[in-house]
């Protein structure tokens, strides 16, 4: 049931961000990286750890270095969108650059 309740709140989210987004792009954008989400999972992961101190520790300290390889990805977006390139080439561009960055948060925070 719990998993449920994750999907489905999940779910409503994204299709309200997106709704958002068809008259107001930047906020659909706020929205969409707003610590909403970031709750969300701390929520759902005080739940299942039964808020182990520690767990909520390595969570909280991975999300917060984590902004920087999402900050990363969404400006080789913008820059991408700047250049006019497809979709497909901004993803990938963007999701390599955030892999990139991501592998590096992992390597610190080891």
């Amino acid at each position: 049931m719990q998993m449920i309740v994750k999907i489905v709140v999940s779910v409503a989210l994204i299709l309200a961000a997106t709704a958002i987004a068809r008259r107001m792009p930047s906020t659909a954008g706020l929205i969409g990286v707003m610590p909403l989400t970031g709750a969300l999972i701390l929520v759902w992961v005080y739940l299942e750890n039964r808020g182990d101190p520690h767990v909520m520790q390595d969570f909280a300290k991975g999300a917060l270095w984590g902004i920087l390889p999402s900050i990363l990805f969404f400006l080789v977006a913008f820059f991408c969108f700047r250049k006019h390139f497809p979709l497909p080439v901004v993803l990938i561009s963007s999701f390599g650059a955030w892999l990139a960055a991501a592998a590096v948060h992992q390597w610190f925070l080891k």
